[in-house]
């Protein structure tokens, strides 16, 4: 193993540096992974343009795969895993003690983020825009067959949102109905997740030209109705699909725009779920609180994945790697992230993956 790795560091908001840091040693309660890919999402792009505040430096990227390079005997006992294994490495690091962790659910009182610890936090390298990471003892990697490409691999992390937004948060069953507002990665990874358990009828919406790529493919995923809401209404179009019941299930994948959480409330059927996975960064004016009592709406918000939910993920890779790949569209050197950012900033990617 080499003796120092190269990573991007983030010294500050649209600033990224190559730097190189020492390799830790493994411990016997952790590990040390070569990093082969790391995924790229909108978080990343929030967090490059200093939206969302970071701890400068930091080394970014949260939804790495690799080969376990050395790895102690706890950590090998505790995960299931050996020197020379591919895992994939959920971001949030858990407490191991709160009851959410016990349940194998998100932590509530997660250590950090695998991709958000400053590299004065020890021993630095945390995050996946780098050769090589650390997993500490709250680190829990999952493996995953090393046949896949790793660019592949990296999809995990949208992937595993899309089992537990749109089928585990709503219990979405099968001969059900729902409406995917957004045709992001998550929102595509949705549409996936919901024919996967054998969703009646799958309607996602998109807007203008740039979703029209990602319209296309939500359709070849299973979607039934791909609705561009720069010219359609989602509403009529729901309403008229569906002979004015609405829908069992909605999930609103899209950041900022406030307009699908209204529309959400006229589409879901009496009784039905809404599920509000996009942030807003803001409040919702004329949120109609006695009309989500009188039609008995449920309404969830989802933050994370659990480690259930993930494995699912990484089954649907290994059984179907040619249409996970469908949502794939480059590749960039470690180099290049600050690239790899700037391209997804722009619409022209569904999912990006660092190659190092």
């Amino acid at each position: 193993m080499k003796r120092s790795a190269r990573a991007m560091v983030q010294t500050g908001p649209g600033v990224l540096e190559l730097q190189e840091f020492a390799i830790p040693e493994a411990g016997d309660d952790g590990a040390v992974l070569r990093v082969e890919a790391c995924g790229i999402c909108g978080t990343d792009l929030e967090t490059y343009r200093g939206s969302i505040p970071l701890r400068y430096p930091v080394i970014p990227g949260h939804e790495a795969v690799g080969i376990i390079e050395t790895i102690g005997a706890s950590a090998s006992r505790a995960w299931g895993v050996v020197a020379g294994d591919r895992v994939i490495v959920p971001a949030e690091l858990a407490c191991g003690k709160c009851v959410s962790c016990t349940e194998g659910n998100p932590c509530l009182a997660s250590p950090g983020t695998h991709g958000f610890l400053p590299t004065s936090v020890e021993p630095s390298l945390w995050g996946g825009f780098s050769d090589y990471m650390y997993l500490s003892p709250q680190s829990r990697p999952i493996k995953i067959n090393s046949i896949i490409d790793a660019s592949i691999a990296a999809l995990f992390n949208p992937l595993g949102a899309g089992f537990a937004w749109a089928v585990d948060a709503p219990n979405l069953q099968p001969g059900q109905s729902i409406v995917i507002f957004g045709p992001g990665q998550r929102g595509l990874a949705s549409v996936i997740a919901a024919k996967s358990v054998g969703a009646s009828q799958i309607f996602v919406t998109g807007f203008g030209a740039r979703d029209r790529h990602k319209l296309e493919l939500a359709e070849s995923f299973g979607a039934d109705l791909a609705i561009n809401t720069a010219s359609d209404s989602v509403v009529d179009a729901v309403l008229a699909a569906t002979d004015g019941k609405g829908v069992d299930v909605v999930v609103d994948t899209t950041p900022h725009a406030l307009q699908p959480i209204h529309d959400a409330l006229r589409i879901v059927r009496p009784g039905g779920t809404i599920v509000l996975a996009g942030m807003k960064g803001s409040a919702v004016d004329g949120f109609p609180t006695d009309e989500i009592a009188m039609r008995r709406l449920t309404i969830k918000g989802v933050r994370a994945v659990d480690a259930a939910n993930f494995k699912r993920a990484v089954s649907l890779i290994e059984t179907s790697p040619d249409l996970v790949a469908q949502l794939h569209t480059h590749n960039f050197s470690l180099e290049d992230a600050a690239k790899a950012i700037e391209l997804l900033a722009n619409g022209d990617g569904i999912a990006i993956a660092l190659r190092t």
